[in-house]
């Protein structure tokens, strides 16, 4: 089976299910043989990014080093997804642009259900003045404008999420094969 490298990109409000889609399309597809690699926002801030705040400066940042990483994987011809909050349009622009072969995954639920699903307690201490510029509270989130795909995590089921981001996985191999 020949590949062709892409960067498979999730963004979307924290806990709204980046990490929980990504993980289950790095599985499937791993299983099917392909070269993978996850790139998870809160793992590469602990190592790739560490240092950097939340400032927009600094989130540009973060997300232009891991779209750093993402194009070179890419243009190796490994497949890369990428599960970060990446809350503005601008930047995740200019990643695609760098990467070239990219599919946008817009991971959408509602604000209330991603406060509900909010393990980390991330959430209740932005509400209580304890976290600023925290992303869909007192920080801006930039929805995508068109996103390759959309998966409505607060609507359908996990399966229902993987396999739509699967299938635009497979039309982009087999139209580049």
């Amino acid at each position: 089976m020949k590949q062709v490298g892409m960067t498979i990109w999730l963004t979307g409000l924290s806990g709204a299910g980046k990490t929980t889609i990504g993980s289950e399309v790095v599985n499937r597809l791993t299983t099917q043989g392909y070269k993978v690699e996850f790139l998870d926002g809160d793992i590469v801030r602990t190592k790739l990014t560490k240092g950097l705040g939340f400032s927009k400066a600094d989130r540009d940042e973060n997300i232009r080093r891991i779209g750093f990483v993402s194009h070179l994987l890419t243009k190796h011809d490994v497949i890369v997804v990428v599960a970060a909050i990446s809350p503005y349009l601008e930047v995740r622009q200019e990643v695609r642009q760098l990467i070239g072969n990219f599919m946008e995954v817009y991971i959408n639920a509602s604000l209330d259900t991603c406060e509900q699903r909010d393990v980390k307690g991330l959430y209740k201490k932005a509400r209580a003045g304890e976290i600023t510029s925290f992303t869909g509270v007192t920080d801006p989130y930039e929805p995508p404008l068109n996103p390759d795909v959309e998966c409505w995590t607060d609507r359908e089921s996990i399966d229902e999420s993987v396999q739509k981001v699967l299938q635009k996985f497979w039309d982009f191999q087999n139209v580049n094969d």
